[in-house]
């Protein structure tokens, strides 16, 4: 198949497509050559950076971060079964704020914008010679 892999080594975004990490492999590309890739902690700039097993990959995502120890070379984009054992999940887990530390959903009455009641009682408080 033209030398995808060349001894157990493969090209950072072929991998990155393979395992299901992005949905097409100019998309990997484009985030390799955007420096979000980082192969056992050095930034990539090329999409023809080989990884091999054992490379921890630290990939930033628009929302998340991760980390991902490469089992694998792939073969092909399979099901996401077959992709999942091309990598070991080393994301930590995201930790939840505490329910005291989280920002009030509500506001104290008269904080903010004031209601459309309020806003007429105004209107009319300020037409009033």
């Amino acid at each position: 198949m033209g030398g995808e892999t060349v001894g157990e080594r493969q090209r950072i975004d072929k991998w990155l497509f393979f395992a299901r990490v992005v949905k097409s492999r100019s998309l990997a590309a484009k985030l390799a050559q955007g420096g979000r890739v980082r192969v056992n902690r050095n930034k990539i700039e090329q999409a023809a950076h080989p990884v091999k097993a054992g490379d921890v990959l630290t990939i930033t995502l628009d929302r998340r971060i991760l980390v991902y120890r490469v089992l694998a070379p792939g073969n092909r984009r399979g099901p996401a079964e077959e992709a999942r054992l091309l990598y070991e999940d080393l994301t930590p887990p995201v930790a939840e704020a505490p329910a005291d530390q989280t920002p009030a959903l509500r506001r104290d009455p008269g904080a903010g914008r004031p209601t459309k009641k309020q806003r007429r009682a105004l209107d009319r408080w300020r037409e009033e010679p």
